[in-house]
């Protein structure tokens, strides 16, 4: 081959790759068009979920007169904050309730979820994963099923009905989603060597734990946290079977301010919006935490 045909080739080489680009071109339009439909059915999918919250914020800011039907869409015609005022003062001490159950609930139950997921995924004894089992077969019981054996059974034990049969209820049905968390992620978070050098320098299972695994467990932790939190604030059965009107947590205290013969929708609307405050403030600051711990293993398995 001479150099003048070497060069042709060569020339011929640079031209077809010259070409290529062409494709890339089509291809980013394409997915530059995807993207944009993307996009749109998002922005669709934000509109359809935030259509019914601008109407309960709207409607919690109007007068009486103003709360029909027809007019359910617009926009208040005279802004007033009573019904902020009639809800506050309806469920304040229905608040106090909730928070002094879901607290401690959401507390307690990831404590021991915590516990039994550590013994269960690093601390192996015979029959272990039977106990595991039987721990998880508590999420499927249903809620109903238990109902009234529940309610009789504290009769029978004396215990308080109100909060205290409320607690003791939230953190038994908590501790198996509790453990089936912890137990996952110890599983496939925590290194065995870290284990096993506490074993060498004669750490025992107490301390192992409260040492080494605790400081370690905050993205469970926060996993945990949130969905007791969630789970036993927004509870209104249990409350209403365990409960009465006069010592309840909140859910039953925007039932009462929704019941009646005439009901006030600004005001139900208003106290909609001050009882989801906790749990929107709780996913605020702990929200990328939330998705940390479940990424890094929470629910594997």
């Amino acid at each position: 081959m001479t150099v003048v045909d070497a060069s042709a080739a060569t020339g011929k080489a640079a031209a077809a790759i010259s070409k290529k680009p062409q494709r890339n071109t089509i291809a980013d339009g394409s997915t530059r068009r995807s993207r944009t439909v993307r996009y749109i059915l998002l922005l669709l999918f934000l509109l359809f979920v935030l259509t019914p919250v601008y109407v309960v914020i709207i409607t919690s800011f109007k007068t009486s007169s103003d709360t029909t039907a027809a007019a359910q869409w617009s926009l208040p015609q005279t802004w007033t904050i009573e019904p902020w005022r009639k809800a506050w003062d309806v469920l304040q001490p229905y608040m106090v309730r909730s928070l002094s159950l879901a607290v401690p609930a959401a507390i307690i139950a990831s404590l021991i979820g915590s516990a039994n997921g550590f013994v269960l995924a690093r601390w192996r004894f015979p029959g272990a994963n039977l106990v595991f089992a039987f721990i998880l077969f508590g999420m499927f019981i249903p809620y109903q099923a238990v109902m009234l054996p529940l309610r009789q059974t504290y009769q029978d034990l004396d215990v308080t009905r109100g909060i205290p049969t409320l607690l003791i209820t939230h953190v038994i049905y908590g501790i198996p989603i509790c453990t089936l968390i912890f137990r996952n992620y110890y599983a496939t978070v925590i290194p065995t060597e870290i284990i096993e050098s506490a074993r060498v320098d004669g750490a025992g299972l107490i301390q192992t734990y409260i040492r080494i695994i605790l400081p370690v467990s905050i993205s469970g932790f926060v996993v945990t946290l949130i969905w007791q939190f969630t789970s036993v604030w927004n509870d209104f059965l249990f409350a209403l079977f365990l409960t009465q009107q006069n010592n309840g947590p909140v859910t039953l205290g925007l039932a009462a301010l929704a019941g009646g013969q005439k009901v006030d929708y600004a005001a139900s609307m208003a106290g909609a919006l001050i009882t989801s405050f906790p749990t929107l403030l709780v996913y605020i600051l702990l929200g990328r935490w939330f998705i940390g711990g479940l990424m890094a293993g929470a629910l594997k398995g």
